[in-house]
């Protein structure tokens, strides 16, 4: 028996207090991989998965590692749910998400995604931390007006702002400076925009203002030997599939400061069988929902839950 299916794993922003407990009391596999997260990172991310404070868990360098434990913890408790072991067909990851589908994969072990996945985080507090900046999402501006509108406001303030997720049909987030942010907010309504939300974030993930989170995950990332993936693994900054251990480095370090290519990521995903069939492992159900706007002939499950796990199982054990 086996069991098969795509991958999406989610990224920041799914993180809340209790994710992962359920799956930690019923299983011990997923009780296990919480365990040796704690041990390899020296302080309780169970604890800080399970009860919070969630003031401490949005932190972007404790929300990072905690999503990803739990993603792959979840994979562990499917396993062990279902006394099969787990294939993917293939796999992609939103930010963060895509080193769960390295993991996955076997291009890194546990260990070694848990602690680029901390360096990752760290090194982007850091840089948020550096300079004033955020996020924004609009919604039903376009692609074309909202570049266009991002750069005439970077050369009139000389600040940074660029496109930072293209996530699902209509659904846009910039990040830049805050001064950027500002005038992209106020001016958007004017230019077709039906709303402009700013985003509870550090602060200008995947934009110029984490060049230097770039430069030190890369350093990181050549340290590690990545192996080929055993499944392809959709990568953000291409929305193509990485094979060679080197281009898939350069692409996660190149990921943090280009534009997360997600919906044509998982629309090609969705085009490569007609039955295909994905999970999104815990914590959340954003990309549960992505999904249906960009591919509603895709089934997608969402596995929080041990009677998630259990009625998956059921049916997709072949």
């Amino acid at each position: 028996m086996v069991i098969k299916a795509g991958i999406l794993f989610p990224g920041q922003g799914a993180q809340s207090p209790g994710m992962g407990a359920e799956l930690a009391e019923s299983s011990r596999a997923a009780r296990k991989i919480f365990q040796q997260a704690d041990d390899i990172l020296g302080f309780s991310l169970a604890a800080l998965c399970f009860e919070g404070p969630a003031d401490e868990l949005i932190r972007t360098d404790r929300a990072q590692p905690a999503i990803f434990t739990c993603s792959i913890a979840t994979l562990a408790a499917l396993e062990e749910c279902t006394g099969a072991p787990f294939e993917g067909t293939m796999a992609a990851g939103l930010s963060l998400g895509e080193y769960s589908a390295l993991t996955a994969a076997n291009v890194l072990t546990f260990e070694e995604g848990l602690r680029l996945v901390a360096l990752r985080g760290s090194a982007m507090q850091a840089a948020s931390e550096d300079c004033p900046s955020g996020m924004t999402s609009v919604l039903g501006l376009g692609i074309e007006r909202t570049k266009s509108l991002c750069s005439d406001i970077a050369e009139r303030t000389g600040k940074t702002i660029q496109i930072a997720n293209l996530n699902s049909p209509g659904q846009i987030v910039v990040s830049g400076e805050n001064e950027a942010l500002d005038a992209f907010e106020a001016e958007a309504p004017t230019a077709g925009a039906k709303r402009a939300l700013r985003l509870d974030v550090a602060g200008a993930f995947h934009s110029e203002v984490m060049r230097p989170a770039a430069n030190s995950l890369l350093e990181a990332l050549n340290q590690v030997e990545f192996k080929e993936p055993q499944f392809p693994i959709w990568q953000n900054a291409t929305a193509q599939p990485g094979h060679n251990p080197q281009l898939i480095k350069d692409n996660l370090a190149t990921q943090l400061t280009s534009t997360v290519l997600w919906e044509d990521s998982f629309r090609a995903m969705a085009s490569e069988s007609d039955d295909a069939v994905f999970i999104e492992p815990a914590p959340g159900r954003v990309l549960t929902g992505l999904a249906r706007r960009i591919a509603p002939q895709a089934e997608v499950i969402s596995l929080q839950t041990p009677q998630d796990l259990q009625t998956f199982a059921t049916s997709n054990v072949d």
